[in-house]
């Protein structure tokens, strides 16, 4: 048995089981690959998962607190002005739940009856009273950061989908949001115990028009009882169809592993 995955997990945790949500994270596997999405969700055998960014994850919490010391001041902070940016990072009761994985926050999606939930990294507030969706991402990259391609895709449709979710707790939010970008740096002479850092405001406009209908097709995907065809371009589905290819090739099953 791996130390590090398991592939079943419980049957509460299942589409069905009085845990199970729809996450953010699960909306964009829908989008990536219906057949991981289904075989997950409604079948219980998760893909296994990528090593944890613990250097990501870090950052992440340093920035939280960072821009937390502000929030307790209810001022902007020198990044904030430096962009711009009309707005001072905002207060609530509840926004330690907001951030939390396996909390964040929910919707109770009447028309499908699911439950949809994500965990932003922070919420800003501008002078309109709008509220801003904000993501930290850690990177170290040669090239300077941008929103363009694939990841930067995915990346905005995770800040649309908080979006969508704070509108449906009944706050006005803005269109715009913010991802604060910070990229290594690896050009110094040596690493003297350090790592240094740029630090960089990307803005996106956010359209949650898809999420609806992308909400319908996932509840049709996970009330069917046949599992959906892979995407195109899904590795994991992939790599399993050349395996199972290579096991018809050969006479002792046991021998391939």
């Amino acid at each position: 048995m791996s130390k590090f995955y398991s592939a079943k997990r419980g049957a509460n945790w299942n589409y069905g089981g009085s845990n199970w949500k729809l996450s953010r994270s699960k909306i964009d596997l829908f989008i990536e690959c219906p057949r991981c999405f289904y075989i997950d969700n409604k079948l219980g055998t998760k893909r296994p998962p990528g090593f944890p960014l613990t250097l990501n994850i870090a950052v992440d919490e340093l920035l939280k607190r960072e821009f937390d010391i502000h929030r307790a001041k209810e001022q902007a902070h020198p990044m904030m002005k430096a962009y711009g940016i009309d707005a001072v990072p905002f207060s609530h009761e509840e926004l330690d739940k907001w951030r939390e994985n396996f909390e964040g926050v929910q919707h109770k999606h009447e028309p499908t009856g699911m439950t949809i939930s994500g965990a932003v990294d922070d919420v800003w507030k501008n002078s309109k009273g709008e509220l801003m969706v904000v993501d930290y991402k850690a990177t170290a990259k040669s090239t300077k950061p941008s929103l363009e391609g694939d990841l930067g895709a995915q990346y905005v449709r995770q800040m649309e989908v908080y979006q969508w979710l704070l509108r449906n707790n009944g706050f006005e939010v803005s269109d715009t949001g913010y991802f604060v970008y910070v990229n290594g740096k690896k050009d110094a002479e040596a690493f003297d115990g350090k790592l240094e850092f740029d630090v960089m405001i990307l803005p996106a406009n956010g359209d949650t028009a898809w999420i609806e209908p992308t909400l319908e097709k996932i509840k049709k995907c996970l009330d069917s009882d046949s599992i959906p065809a892979s995407s195109k371009d899904c590795d994991y589905c992939e790599y399993k169809k050349v395996c199972q290819g290579l096991e018809g090739k050969i006479k002792d099953k046991n021998t391939l592993f």
